[in-house]
């Protein structure tokens, strides 16, 4: 099935990304599930271009236009004149690249910026609800302007999506949105073929992975949690992050950043998967084990609730003894630790790219007047 645009050839879209985390691999995977509706995908990149593995998965999505502009990312962004700017230049970027609808991966660059096509903004986490849920109390001065361009962005939005139910309750409760978002779960691809694993890999560990520096996935209880542990525990992915925060466990294995196939590798040993997120929109990483049959072990949290229901074991996040109890359990334990995984494997069966581009093609559907599915 085939949507046309307003110019009677098949749809454009302009969807936003950035090569620097998650949102790259979404953007990647929606592209590649729009384009099998016949759907042709702009993907503006912001910030540092991609490289390397990530240009050859863009080359690999039928028809996709890559174009990197080199505008800064929302939440390195140095106030909001620069996002301002940025939102212009997307609008002027649209039109140039003569799109029918523009797919924002965050809301802060509609914000007071006029669009010739509509606009749909996608939310996979913001500054404020961050803070809500890792430091609490008032935003400081500096994250205070953050979050109100992306106020201003949820309001002009023709429509504003989140990745989960929770987290689309708590962006409206944050900004007081006049409605609650709406709802559409991310998908992931079948990951590629497994590669070689790290050296000197242990015959059985923990693993954990994502952007490890992010105070919000909580490293540092599962670091506390790992001392306690007789097993190792491993971290794939950056100890660094861009805007200068770092993590120094001293119980965790770091691994550094793996391509995919290292982490498919790690992944098909099925180890015990653990993320003690404080905030977690969604959580790809966590799909990623999921999908692979890896047991789960997640901080409980109204997200992982609604995504993993009953295929996971649940702790209190910042708890790093009732952490390693459950780590330690399961992993003496190989029915139950067989059995758990195999229902995760199940449960990560409902998010498949194919009903995120399906669900997406039913938002944007209503917003293009005479456009036909054909």
């Amino acid at each position: 099935m085939t949507v046309r645009g307003e110019r009677g050839g098949s749809l454009r879209l302009l969807i936003t990304a950035d090569a620097a985390g998650g949102v790259w691999t979404y953007a990647l995977d929606l592209a590649a599930g729009l384009a099998a509706h016949g759907i042709t995908p702009v993907i503006a990149v912001l910030g540092a271009a991609p490289a390397g593995d990530q240009l050859l998965r863009a080359a690999a999505i039928p028809g996709l236009e890559l174009l990197s502009t080199g505008l800064p990312l929302d939440w390195l962004a140095d106030g909001p004149g620069e996002l301002r700017a940025a939102g212009r230049a997307l609008a002027a970027l649209a039109e140039t690249a003569r799109v029918d609808v523009v797919h924002l991966n965050s809301p802060s660059y509609a914000a007071e910026v006029t669009f010739r096509v509509p606009v749909v903004t996608m939310s996979h986490s913001c500054v404020a609800t961050w803070w809500d849920a890792v430091c609490g109390g008032d935003l400081p001065p500096d994250l205070a302007w953050q979050a109100e361009i992306t106020r201003r962005g949820c309001l002009a939005a023709a429509t504003l999506v989140t990745p989960s139910g929770a987290f689309a309750e708590a962006t409206a409760r944050r900004y007081a949105l006049p409605r609650r978002p709406a709802v559409v779960h991310n998908g992931r691809r079948p990951m590629a073929v497994a590669g070689e694993a790290p050296p000197d890999l242990p015959a059985d560990f923990v693993l954990t992975a994502g952007r490890l520096w992010d105070k919000g996935k909580n490293l540092g209880t599962l670091d506390l949690a790992a001392a306690r542990l007789g097993l190792p525990v491993l971290a794939a992915g950056p100890l660094a992050g861009p805007n200068g925060d770092r993590a120094e466990p001293r119980h965790i294995r770091p691994l550094g950043q793996l391509g995919e196939p290292a982490l498919v590798a790690l992944l098909a040993r099925r180890p015990v998967y653990a993320s003690l997120a404080l905030y977690e929109p969604f959580g790809l990483a966590v799909l990623e084990a999921g999908g692979a049959g890896c047991p789960l072990v997640l901080s409980d949290i109204p997200t992982f609730r609604e995504i993993w229901g009953g295929a996971a074991l649940y702790v209190p996040p910042r708890d790093e003894a009732a952490a390693a109890e459950a780590i330690a359990r399961l992993a003496a334990d190989p029915a139950e630790r067989a059995r758990l995984g195999d229902a995760a494997r199940r449960r990560a069966a409902r998010y498949t790219v194919e009903a995120m581009a399906g669900a997406m093609l039913d938002v944007y559907r209503p917003l293009l007047p005479g456009s036909l599915a054909a």
